[in-house]
């Protein structure tokens, strides 16, 4: 008896201590998709799977971006509580057009560590959003926060459906498909676009959400400075600032098409997938639930 109690004020402590707002888990059963996207800062799964997000959420599929670091050291002028909170509230913002729910766990930024306590940490979450989907970084990055999300959410795989960690929250009966969203790095391979979305119909509104990030997307956080700041069109120009995100954004998730041409005409047909000019794409981990071909088109019904 002593020992389960113990467990469970070990999986309770930590949660209440680490947790940002979290918002009211989806319907127990209305036939939706449930999706839970973890990146390492308050931008991080808005950059690699905002677009994709959008496409979920419009399709009335519940959606959930989770920071797993508070952000506060990710700025040149700035840190601490004021960033956090700062950051907190660009990525509800961006949430907000998006469609979707925001995240951000009170985790100090270039301080995450791979540790049981975390990882009890993101099982529960995953666990409480019952989620169908789960996405992170790869576990091979040049951050090491990116790194670790990949990490615990890994190591979390297979835990989310144990009952006996974390008793207070009820495992899933059914292991998710884990994800991971691409990424430049070659070793220990490159990484491979099992999954290819066209944002051809959602790239105004991934840049709609963007544009909140303001302290990452027009001040360059951590390696922006005074000089970068002034060579963008200042906050009181939201058609030339607008315009300058989408020149870059267009760029960037076209050279993603580009890349993951060979997946988009897999998924879309060839005459369609070679047309598609944006994309995102994603990289399915083995260690979750290994979707057949027919469940994958379920899972990314567009």
């Amino acid at each position: 008896m002593t020992r389960v109690l113990v467990t469970i004020l070990v999986c309770v402590f930590p949660l209440a201590v680490l947790r940002g707002a979290d918002p009211a888990s989806p319907p127990a059963s209305d036939g939706k998709l449930r999706i839970v996207v973890f990146g390492a800062h308050p931008d991080d799964a808005e950059f690699k799977a905002g677009g994709t997000a959008v496409k979920w959420a419009k399709a009335g599929h519940h959606v959930k971006l989770v920071s797993v670091t508070n952000g506060d050291i990710g700025h040149w002028q700035m840190a601490g509580g004021p960033l956090a909170q700062r950051r907190t509230a660009e990525a509800a913002a961006c949430a907000k057009k998006l469609g979707v729910a925001s995240q951000v766990l009170d985790i100090h930024d270039g301080e995450l560590v791979p540790s049981l306590e975390y990882r009890r940490l993101i099982t529960r979450i995953i666990r409480e959003w019952r989620a169908d989907i789960v996405i992170s970084h790869r576990p091979w990055d040049y951050h090491p926060d990116h790194r670790y999300v990949g990490v615990l959410v890994q190591d979390a795989a297979f835990m989310v459906t144990v009952p006996f960690i974390c008793p207070d929250t009820p495992p899933l009966t059914k292991n998710p498909v884990f994800l991971f969203s691409s990424d430049g790095f070659q070793k220990p391979y490159p990484f491979q676009a099992d999954i290819a979305v066209s944002l051809d119909d959602a790239l105004d509104q991934k840049l709609d959400g963007l544009h909140e990030l303001t302290s990452q997307v027009y001040e360059g956080g951590a390696n922006g400075s005074a000089a970068l700041v002034r060579s963008i069109p200042p906050a009181n120009d939201d058609v030339g600032r607008r315009a300058w995100l989408r020149e870059r954004w267009v760029d960037r998730q076209a050279k993603e098409a580009t890349r993951f041409r060979a997946s988009l005409m897999q998924w879309y047909g060839e005459e369609r997938g070679k047309e598609v000019k944006y994309a995102e794409a994603f990289e399915i981990c083995e260690y979750g639930r290994r979707p057949t071909p027919d469940e994958i088109r379920k899972l990314f019904p567009f």
